[in-house]
């Protein structure tokens, strides 16, 4: 079984300097500059592993006091049923806070800057959301869904703070347990505003569930179904879709038995699935593969699949390298026009340039990793 390790680092708008090209670590990275009050939030994503020894390192998952039952409805944000939402259609969103904009706007003199500008720097990325701190959390996504309204262009937002995240690796964090997290899910889904939204919700939390108990899965599963719901009650618009791993992963027949139990199935829940988030596969593996879980999974005709294409131009390394591997390169420009039946849309969800934690500190974007994967 392939395992995913995510790597993800809860952090504010990070800065740096550079004077020269220089490889070493110290002077490709990002520096974290003072907090500006302005509500930022760069986007910080998930790692998923190709290594099959990760799953002896996970620690257990937190307790849950849910039961295995499905979520009730919140009263403020479920009292009415939504439609489906039609397919997203338009340009995409490019936040103007980013790591790799912070280094962009530092350094003009750099070799690199020109290559790293116009093949990363000018792409739409998503927007990530991984600290636990619901007081701002508001704020922080109607800062992204403002900021795309504003321009008539399509965010894409990425909720990640289930308890348990990770199975206790890199990433290990999240919301103290589910009550708690199901009321983030309430203060995330009130930022959405009206505006088209693509919400990836939380990477990893239904294909890496081997380290639940069956009743913590069940839990976990029935506050994903709900957080579905939730968000499509919040913003009849928003596009919601449920992690399927990868086409090197699990099963489609598996990976669409828990996808259902998370209510991906769901038009209340659901538009569909997102598949290959922080990996390599090849946009070609992942279609096939999304089209399988999406056959199992069964729902309505309307549901479809997005696609992280940010880093595998090349696909995957052959021995399974899931940490910064060399020789990867960008994949398909972000769309949301794929041609490709049921493929709703190609995403970056991982910004190109962020390191996994083997070519930069995890999380951070690091030049001399952002330039091999932008070089032709």
């Amino acid at each position: 079984m392939v395992v995913a390790a995510s790597v993800v680092v809860a952090a504010g708008v990070v800065a740096g300097a550079l004077s020269a090209v220089d490889d070493r670590r110290s002077s490709d990275e990002a520096r974290t500059p003072e907090v500006s009050a302005s509500p930022r939030f760069a986007p910080l994503p998930a790692v998923p592993s190709a290594s099959p020894s990760v799953s002896g390192s996970a620690s257990p998952a937190p307790s849950s006091t849910k039961s295995a039952a499905p979520a009730p409805s919140s009263p403020r944000t479920e009292t009415k049923k939504q439609k489906a939402a039609g397919a997203v259609t338009g340009r995409l969103y490019r936040h103007p806070d980013s790591q790799v904009l912070d280094w962009i706007r530092a350094h003009d003199g750099d070799p690199r800057h020109a290559v790293i500008a116009s093949r990363i720097a000018e792409r739409p990325a998503a927007v990530w959301f991984a600290d636990y701190s619901p007081d701002t959390l508001t704020a922080r996504v109607a800062a992204v869904t403002s900021g795309g309204a504003v321009q008539g262009r399509v965010p894409v937002v990425v909720p990640y703070a289930i308890p348990g995240r990770d199975c206790g690796g890199h990433s290990q964090g999240g919301a103290p347990d589910l009550d708690a997290y199901d009321d983030w899910i309430d203060r995330f889904a009130a930022g959405l505003g009206s505006g088209e939204v693509i919400v990836v919700l939380e990477p990893d939390s239904v294909a890496q569930t081997e380290c639940l108990s069956a009743g913590d899965r069940a839990d976990r599963f029935a506050s994903l179904a709900r957080a579905g719901r939730v968000l499509k009650a919040a913003n009849p618009r928003a596009r919601v879709y449920f992690d399927a791993g990868h086409s090197g992963w699990n099963a489609p027949g598996r990976q669409a038995a828990w996808l259902r139990q998370a209510g991906a199935a769901s038009p209340e829940s659901s538009d569909g699935i997102f598949s290959n988030v922080s990996n390599f596969h090849t946009t070609a593996d992942e279609v096939a593969y999304d089209r399988r879980v999406l056959d199992a999974l069964g729902g309505p005709a309307s549901l479809g699949a997005v696609i992280d294409t940010s880093r595998n131009g090349n696909g995957a390394p052959a021995d399974g390298e899931w940490c910064d591997p060399s020789g990867r390169k960008l994949g398909r420009t972000p769309t949301l026009g794929t041609g490709e039946a049921r493929i709703d849309a190609y995403l970056w969800v991982k910004l190109p340039g962020e390191s996994d934690g083997c070519k930069g500190r995890p999380g951070t974007f690091t030049a001399s990793y952002a330039y091999e994967l932008a070089s032709p």
